[in-house]
């Protein structure tokens, strides 16, 4: 992800939630990152793709005594099942707790 498409976002997540920015069809396109053509029928209710555009410190272990950081990172492309929606300053977004996230694109 290149530093001119990065969105500066003030929405701060907590705990181990994180915020997404879904990508558009165009953004998405028809290839997935190993080449594979994805038909039009496939049905993406089920797990959407977005930026990483903010992330929560962690959540607690056991104890509460240390937190435990996210896996994602900010830029990042990922897989999401399902989040609250949220419209901030005219733009989408979900608020995703980290397990709902399948998985990290990378290129």
């Amino acid at each position: 992800m290149s530093k001119d498409t990065a969105v500066q976002v003030t929405l701060r997540p907590l705990g181990d939630k994180v915020l997404i920015r879904p990508l558009s069809d165009d953004e998405i396109g028809t290839r997935s990152p190993s080449g594979i053509i994805i038909p039009e029928t496939v049905n993406r209710d089920k797990a959407d793709r977005g930026e990483v555009v903010a992330v929560g410190p962690g959540r607690w272990d056991e104890d509460g005594e240390k937190r435990i950081p996210l896996d994602v990172a900010v830029g990042e492309i990922v897989i999401f099942q399902w989040g609250d929606k949220v419209e901030y300053q005219g733009t989408e977004y979900y608020l995703v707790s980290e397990s709902n996230i399948s998985a990290v694109i990378e290129k």
